[in-house]
This record gives C-alpha cells, sequence and structure tokens, in this order.
C-alpha cells in the first residue's frame, strides 16, 4: 500500500550525530518498508558534525540547499566541497563527516540507506 508521510509526520527519534539532526520520512516504523530507509539532515549554520559512520549500510546523500564540506577516509584526509544538486555515495563502514561552510544558514541534506534502519555508529574524530 502506498503512504505519504507528511512533514509534520517525521520521526527525529532516528539516531542522531552532534552538529546535525536527522529525521526519518521513511522507515519500518513509519511506513512499513523492509529495505529502505529515508530521510532527511539538517546542519545548522558553521556546524560541524561528529565523525560516524552507518555500518554495513550503503548511504546515498543528496544535497538539497546549502554547501557543505565533506570529509571521508581512515583519518578524514579527504575532502571535497559539494553544492545544492550533489549526490554523495557513501560505502559501508566508511568514516565520514559533514561541515556546514555557511555561517548564516542550514544546509539540507536527503539521506538513503538499503536497510530500514537508521543505524549510525558515532566514533571519535581521528584526527
Amino acid at each position: 500500500m502506498v503512504k505519504v508521510i507528511r512533514k509534520d509526520e517525521r520521526d527525529s527519534g532516528t539516531a542522531q550525530t552532534p552538529g546535525m539532526v536527522r529525521e526519518s520520512g521513511i522507515s519500518a516504523a513509519l511506513c512499513g518498508s523492509n529495505g529502505l530507509w529515508m530521510g532527511t539532515a539538517t546542519n545548522e549554520p558553521g556546524a560541524v558534525a561528529g565523525a560516524h559512520h552507518h555500518g554495513a549500510n550503503e548511504s546515498g546523500i543528496y544535497v538539497l540547499r546549502g554547501r557543505l564540506r565533506f570529509r571521508w577516509g581512515e583519518n578524514l584526509e579527504n575532502v571535497v566541497d559539494v553544492e545544492p544538486g550533489d549526490f554523495i555515495f557513501v560505502p559501508p563502514y566508511e568514516v565520514h563527516m559533514e561541515e556546514n561552510v555557511d555561517a548564516e544558514n542550514d544546509a539540507e541534506l536527503i539521506l538513503a540507506r538499503n536497510s530500514q534502519e537508521a543505524i549510525v555508529v558515532n566514533v571519535p574524530d581521528p584526527r
């Protein structure tokens, strides 16, 4: 059965990382999905999200608004700036972090994972 999840029905009870706020939009709890999780993330102006990974899940990120500096790698040594319209693929267990490079505006992301579980494993910053 098709289910529409309205903005005010999103679930902010999902796993969180310091520096960003995630909300589930498609999950087992909200619509009974079995193999898909989708949601949003917001980074406040100038916020730096903590280092984290998503376990065995592949993650897709779409930058809806704002500019972010995306870091990944064993010591977060890989860096790329992303902007609205960019997609990011994050393989399983890849430690990464997002930094909002705009000191005045939120950055908003659309997230997708190949599991209905919103797995987030926060790790110490390896730098």
